[in-house]
Formats: C-alpha cells, structure tokens, sequence
C-alpha cells in the first residue's frame, strides 16, 4: 500500500506579504478549498527557524507534499531545498505583490491572485511523486577525448588532474595538431611582446609521463553507442573497445581551400601562400626564410586579412576566424627577427587582435617595423603585384612584394551535418513535419566524426556554418547529445589560448556529466533532477512524435514501435510530453496533471464581474525569470487578471492546457518563451520553435468553440525582457477588454 499522501502548506507572511495580504485568508484557502492537511503561517519562513520547521514536520511524518507560499520558485532555492520531496511554490512576492500597486481600490483583486495561486499549487502539488532513480546508474570516470590537438590535449590533461582518466583518440600519427606544425605562436604572458613557444612537446611529454591517460594514433571511432556514464566506443586502429562516462570532441578545424581564391594570386604562383603554409617555411627554413619559387630570400612580404573571409561571396567563409590578425603580427615579427630590413606589410580592413595579448601584441608588432595599412584587396596577379583600395586615403595602390600570405580562416572539422539528411520513411517525415528542416533533404559530403549509434544521425548537430552546436549562452560547451561536449574551433573559431581554456571548461562538464550520470540526475539546466519521462505504453499509438521531436536523442523505438527511453540522454524538458497526442508520457514532478490542476482551480469569475482571466504558461528559462525581474523593478505592473505557470520549456506545452483554459472560461493564452529560429536561445534547443509551430494550428480548435484567434497569443521572449514580458500580458488585457470576455464564462 502507498504512503499516505500529506500535503503540508507554509506561508511566508515576511517581504511585505503580509502587510499587504490576508495571510489568513490564504490559510483557509489552502485547508478547505486547497484541501491540504495542514497550513502554517511564519514570518520570516526562509530562516532558520522557518526552514527547520518545514524539516521538523518532513521528518515527523506531518508533510510528504510542500505547498510554500512565499517567494518565486527561482528565489531562495538553498534554503528551500527538501531533496526530492514533492514541492510546490505559490509565488506571492515576485508574482503578486511586487507587480501590483499598493492602492486599497485594487486590494482586492491583488488579493484575489494570491488566493488563486494558493489554490493553484496546493493542487499543484497533489499530482507530484517522489522521483525514484532508475537504477541503471553507475559512476564511469573514463573521458574520451576526440582529437589530439593543443584542444584534445588540454581536456586530457585536466580531467587526469582531477583524477578523471581520460582516452585521447587521435586519427594522425602525431599529437599536437595544426600547433604542432607552428614555429612559436603569440605570446600568452606579459608584456606580450614577442612571440613564444608552442608548448607543444612539454604537453606531449607530460601525456606520456601520466599513466592515467591513454593514446591512441591512427585511430578514429568506428562506433559510439549508450549514453552518459555507460557510452561504448570501437576504437578502429587501436582495436579496442572501451567504456566512458563522457565524450570531449576536440577535433579542431580543416584549414579553408585558398583555392577558392584565385583572384589573390592561390595557385598561379607558389609565392602566395596560406598562414599555415608559412609556418612550415619557417621551420624548414635555415636562417633566412625563403620564396618557394627559386628559394630567393624575402625581402619584403604582404599579409592578406580577411582572405576569403566575413564575405558572402559564394564558397567564402561569412564568419571572423578570430586568429588570423595576431596570427599574422606574430608571422610579420619572424621575419623582423630574421632580417629587420625585410618589409612587412600587413594589408587588412577591420584589425582584430582578441584575447590578453591584443592590443599589446599589436604595439609590438608596430615597435618591430612592422607596417599595417587599412587597405582592402582586390588582385594579386602572377607577378606578385598586390592590388587594393587604400581605405584611409581613398586611392587605388599597390605593392610588389617577394611573398604573399593569405589570412585564411577556420573551416570546423564536425563530421557530418546530420539535419541534411531526409527523414527515414514517410510516417517519420510526417512525425516531424514541425521541425525547421522539412525540406533539406541533401547529405553533406563529409565523414563523420563520432559515428554516433543514434536514430538522430552519427554526430551532433551544428549551428550555423557547420561548427558543432553549442549555445555560448544557453548551454556552452553542451550538444544536444547528452554527455558529449565540444572544445575548440570544432565550436567556434578562436586561437590556441582560447582554445586551451575552452578544453577546460569542457573537461569540467564532462566531469559533471559522468557525476551526474552515476546519480541519476539531470545535466544542465535542470542539474539534479532525478525525475524522467515514463510511458504508458498501453495507451500509445506509436505516432513516432516523442522520439523525432526530442532534441536531445534520448527515445529510440523497440522492435515492436514503441518508445524505448534513455534516462541518462535526457534533459528533462518535457519535449516529448507536449508533442504527445493521446497525454501517455509523464514525469513524476511534472506531468499533464500538473498544469491540468493549476489551470482547474483558477476561480473564474462570471461574466457580470468584469474580471477577465489570463493563463500565462512562461518558460522557466527565460520569460519566468524576466517576469521576476520585472517585479523586482517595483515600477512595472502586469494585469492583476493574469495566472502565470511556470513551464520546463515551451516545448512541453500541450495543446490539451489551452483546450482546458478555454473551456473552462479563460479569455486569453499567453505562451512566452525562448527565442527561436538560428540564433535561438532556448535552453532546450527547439521548444521555442516546436510551440509556435504548435500554436500556429490552434486556429482551428479556436474555430471549433466559435472564439477569436486573438485570444491566444505567443512570444518570443529573452530573459532580459523584463519590459516585453509584463507588456505582452497587458496587450491581451487590452485585446480582451476590446473583444470581450469568453462566451465560455460559467
């Protein structure tokens, strides 16, 4: 027999709320129309004599469900932290007395809210279980790192530092990568004045000397299969097979094709060459760098910025590669070391010297003879002659120089583009009609890097120009592939000690994940929850939506069509809970039922009363957050109309809650969530754009019951919104007041 349910309520009468509320008014709400078993009061409930309370009755066996009204769920969470004890907020500071002004002629519909939101969570909180963990976790401390470079390396030699043996995977017959090919690279200390060594062969040799990393040349994964804390990989050339707890991609970048520049001069003479060209001129050279064409020595040499790059000319690269400005000072001061009678000469239309050595480095540069000229180039012809546009003097010019040097950028080496390809069948095509790649149907030409045993694809997804997804807002370093986290250029482009420091970030979060595997809990950003999706099989229809929209590749099917759920891959978005049809996948703290009752319970006042209501559903990422901040303004003000519940992610919406909000007389929907689209900031990657297109049809449920389209509204919504966000609830106020409250009133 299950233990008895205990629903013990607590509320915070501190911040003001009680002065401004009823705090007992709110009480008995709670225990008659809530229907808990008991309800508290204290005034300061965040203390330690409040919190010790709370435990106190927790471990008396007064209170198996929390319902705390008091502050927003986002605020005081060290304090309110039971473990995994079921909990419920009703948020009376941020969403009721803060957004609403302290004038008697609207104390009562102030007082209203509150009473709604108690309602809401005491019901709330009734439909949550205790999340059990799965019992399929084990503790893997083993890192796989792909790729050997300066990125691979520093991942490897993190994680062995926190005691984490790490596996490098290297597909060469040499560690260090495109660095291992450089003569020095720009300085990483003050005064940033010359360039320095790599670091290379000290980084080779403390690999060597640590008997907890394993490398292995030659090789590249056949296979890679499981999830966070139990992944597989068939390492071809080693010929082993092993297990990780996480997987680091360092794979690094493919220079770009110059041959796609032949109007600066690329194969009509070998004298015009790329950056990393030059950098094996200068290690073969012997003394005096020379000219590949007759082995003169150069006497002077031109740097080309922006070759084939931040251009939308077909088959150039659109983005900045980061390195290239520095790149070239440190390759223009080689030749002042060799001979400062050589004249350098660096061509260049924006100068871009991020990171600590910048604009130090660039003054060096200059205090060597180096000369720099705002030029943009239009030619370099088989004579070497160097055409362009001086920008500062507004004239054509030109230079004849021994050599030339392309500051070509970084193409990223990702492996396969896996939304290129067609959906597998027409029953999946149909399944996930509502994502952005309905008609790309093309495969990339590439090889693939992970050889991931997915349904989704064999790698992880990329962003916009091929680098491997990994929001630098949302979730750094993170894929949509739980467990799997990208370092490096293979990211974004940048030099070799942004590219160190991103190796160890990296290597932190796959630390976090093979920890957070072995107990079962969330990554980012629901780190710790132990709840996952279940399935009531009996009642699917093997539509396929849950495991084509899942973001995170974490529901294949069986072999009988049914969803099959990884608990470790998944995110905890709920992703799969809105796009389900017949409502069959649930979570123990976060089902159908739990926004079923919220919404339930609202007291909706007749139509005589002129009390609009307003259902917000708000991602709790962004547009909760921007609602609280708003509040915490104490100058913007939002409808006293609007109930706002906090959701996983838009992406977990059912149409089912705005069906149930209508009819049961609520006269707008808002939804507010992430922004979507290339640039999304959707922390769960493609909710945003799941709801909207999800939305988009709730026309013809609106048709249905005879209501106005304009009574159901969706936005895009960042968390720094905290003016959009309150602004978007009084529009639907207003749109109401214009069209008139629903004919659904009871």
């Amino acid at each position: 027999m299950a233990d008895e349910m205990k629903v013990a309520g607590y509320i915070c009468t501190g911040c003001g709320i009680g002065d401004r509320l009823d705090a007992g008014q709110l009480e008995m709400i709670a225990t008659r129309e809530g229907r808990i078993a008991s309800c508290k009061q204290h005034e300061f409930l965040c203390s330690a004599e409040g919190v010790k309370m709370i435990k106190d009755d927790i471990d008396s066996g007064e209170a198996t469900h929390l319902m705390i009204a008091a502050c927003s769920r986002r605020a005081k969470t060290d304090a309110f932290s039971f473990g995994e004890i079921p909990m419920a907020r009703a948020n009376l500071r941020e969403g009721v007395i803060w957004i609403r002004p302290e004038d008697p002629e609207q104390d009562e519909t102030t007082q209203e809210m509150a009473d709604d939101y108690i309602r809401m969570a005491c019901n709330e909180v009734k439909q949550m279980n205790k999340p059990e963990r799965s019992g399929e976790q084990e503790l893997n401390k083993n890192i796989l790192v792909v790729g050997g470079g300066v990125t691979g390396m520093t991942a490897a030699i993190e994680a062995s530092k926190a005691g984490y043996p790490a596996t490098i995977v290297e597909k060469s017959d040499h560690l260090g990568g495109a660095l291992a090919g450089f003569s020095k690279k720009v300085p990483s200390k003050a005064p940033y004045a010359e360039p320095e060594d790599t670091g290379i062969a000290e980084m080779i040799a403390a690999i060597e000397a640590d008997d907890t990393i394993t490398v292995h040349l030659n090789s590249k994964l056949a296979k890679t299969s499981g999830a966070p804390g139990r992944f597989v990989a068939e390492i071809e050339g080693a010929g082993v097979t092993s297990e990780f707890g996480a997987i680091i991609q360092a794979t690094g970048f493919t220079p770009y094709d110059a041959n796609n520049l032949p109007e600066l001069g690329y194969g009509k003479t070998p004298d015009v060459v790329t950056q990393l060209e030059l950098e094996a001129l200068v290690k073969d050279a012997d003394g005096a760098i020379k000219r590949p064409s007759d082995g003169k020595e150069v006497e002077s040499v031109v740097f080309v910025q922006c070759a084939g790059q931040r251009s939308t000319k077909e088959n150039h690269l659109e983005y900045c590669s980061g390195f290239c400005c520095t790149t070239s000072i440190k390759q223009a001061m080689y030749f002042k070391e060799a001979n400062g009678d050589i004249n350098t000469t660096i061509l260049f239309d924006d100068l871009r010297t991020p990171g600590a050595a910048g604009e130090d480095f660039y003054r060096a540069g200059q205090e060597a003879g180096v000369t720099f000229r705002k030029g943009k180039v239009s030619e370099v012809d088989g004579s070497l002659n160097v055409k362009f546009d001086d920008l500062i003097l507004g004239m054509e010019d030109n230079i004849q120089p021994d050599l030339v040097v392309l500051a070509t950028g970084m193409v990223p080496n990702s492996g396969v583009n896996i939304e290129a390809i067609a959906p597998k069948d027409d029953e999946e095509a149909e399944a996930g009609e509502q994502t952005e790649n309905d008609d790309v149907v093309a495969v990339i030409d590439a090889e693939s890097i992970l050889n991931l045993d997915y349904r989704q694809g064999p790698d992880v997804p990329q962003l916009v120009n091929g680098f491997t997804d990994s929001h630098f807002i949302c979730f750094p370093y993170e894929t949509r592939r739980t467990g799997i986290y990208t370092a490096g250029p293979v990211r974004r482009p940048m030099d070799v000690e942004q590219a160190k420091s991103d190796a160890m970030g990296a290597a932190m979060k796959a630390i976090q994940a093979a920890e957070n595997a072995a107990l079962g809990r969330a990554a980012h950003p629901r780190s710790g929850d132990l709840s996952f999706p279940k399935f009531r099989l009996e009642g699917c229809t093997q539509c396929k939506r849950c495991t084509v929209e899942c973001p995170f590749g974490a529901i294949n099917e069986d072999e009988k069509g049914y969803p099959q759920f990884n608990e470790a891959r998944c995110r905890r978005c709920g992703t799969c809970m809105g796009a389900c049809p017949v409502r069959v996948i649930s979570f123990e703290n976060y089902n159908i039922m739990t926004v079923s009752e919220q919404i339930k319970n609202v007291d909706i006042p007749d139509e005589f009363d002129e009390k609009p209501r307003i259902l917000v559903l708000a991602c709790e990422n962004d547009a909760y957050p921007a609602l609280d901040m708003a509040a915490a303004t104490g100058k913007i003000e939002y409808s006293a109309f609007a109930r706002v519940i906090p959701v996983r992610c838009l992406g977990s919406v059912s149409t089912i809650w705005i069906q149930e909000s209508l009819d049961s007389g609520f006269d707008g929907v808002v939804l507010m969530g992430c922004k979507k689209g290339a640039d999304y900031q959707c922390h769960f990657v493609k909710g945003s754009e799941m709801a909207h297109y999800r939305m988009g049809k709730i026309g013809d449920t609106l048709e249905t019951l005879s209501l106005e389209k304009e009574r159901v509204a969706i936005y895009e919504v960042a968390i720094t919104d905290i003016e959009k966000a309150p602004q978007y609830i009084n529009d639907m106020a207003a749109t109401i007041e214009e069209i008139g409250m629903s004919p659904f009133k009871f």
